[in-house]
């Protein structure tokens, strides 16, 4: 390819690349495969007939789309045979900034590949369902419903309860210092009566293999990993939101990192989500 062409190419794509990876995230939650399928989109754009494409930012999307919807099938069989519960990349940000937290991303791996991509294009992009028709290549009305049915799935995982962002920091900050010290009173304080703790280690480094439900349960969890941190020790790296929940970064005894998400409601946490698989942690150093 000319050079003058690349650079022409490159100067229609590169200022929409941010919008298309969020796009391909929230379809695969994964950074690394939604930051593989952009380039993959930059390629054939590249090939392209761009004179003849009127809107740049609807054909681009369009296409990642398709690509994510391809991803997943082989996606699918791969989250059946991983190791333990599986969470999204953690995105690290300094604001609560995400329009679809962890929680909502966990209940969009429940829907068929079809009805996640019209429930993003539709509920999150705003699209019409006109467009959201032409990227999945379906009657509007088909688009409709597959939405639909999505909203019905995913409504209770909309945040019920919106936390002050500095107080949203506090509560995190306050969890690491309990967890970390052994502060069995301090913790319990923060944690309601049905807390849920949710660990992801991909088979690459200790987790629990199934969600540790219950404040008994996680509240003995967490006795025993106290002793292990005053042994090996956990380094506070940063707190911020993570997948729009506050929470913080940290450096663990085996020097990899780990991310620490709350799920908070009425000042109380009901969902702790730890990315620990180093797969998923690497765009953050």
């Amino acid at each position: 390819m000319e050079s003058a062409d690349f650079t022409q190419a490159a100067a229609g794509f590169d200022p929409l690349r941010p919008t298309l990876i969020r796009v391909a995230y929230r379809m695969l939650g994964s950074v690394a495969h939604a930051e593989d399928i952009v380039q993959d989109a930059f390629i054939r754009w590249m090939e392209v007939d761009r004179s003849q494409v009127r809107v740049p930012e609807a054909f681009l999307r369009r296409m990642v789309m398709r690509m994510c919807l391809d991803e997943l099938k082989s996606a699918r069989h791969q989250r059946e045979t991983y190791i333990g519960p599986w969470l999204p990349d953690p995105v690290v940000e300094e604001d609560e900034q995400e329009d679809v937290t962890l929680p909502l991303m966990l209940a969009l791996e429940r829907l068929s590949p079809l009805e996640r991509a019209a429930f993003l294009l539709h509920d999150v992009f705003g699209l019409d369902f006109d467009e959201v028709a032409a990227t999945l290549q379906r009657e509007p009305a088909a688009c409709r419903q597959l939405a639909a049915r999505a909203r019905t799935h995913v409504r209770e995982s909309r945040p019920r309860f919106h936390i002050e962002k500095q107080r949203g920091l506090e509560i995190a900050q306050a969890f690491f210092a309990a967890s970390r010290s052994g502060d069995a009173s301090a913790l319990g304080a923060m944690l309601a009566a049905d807390v849920s703790m949710h660990a992801d280690g991909g088979g690459k480094r200790p987790a629990a293999v199934k969600p540790v439900l219950g404040f008994e349960q996680v509240m003995k969890v967490h006795a025993g990993l106290a002793k292990l941190f005053e042994k090996t020790g956990s380094t506070f790296v940063r707190a911020g939101f993570i997948n729009g929940l506050p929470g913080f970064v940290t450096r663990e005894g085996d020097g990899e990192l780990q991310t620490t998400a709350l799920e908070i409601e009425d000042g109380r946490i009901v969902a702790i989500y730890i990315v620990r698989n180093p797969d998923k942690l690497r765009h953050l150093h």
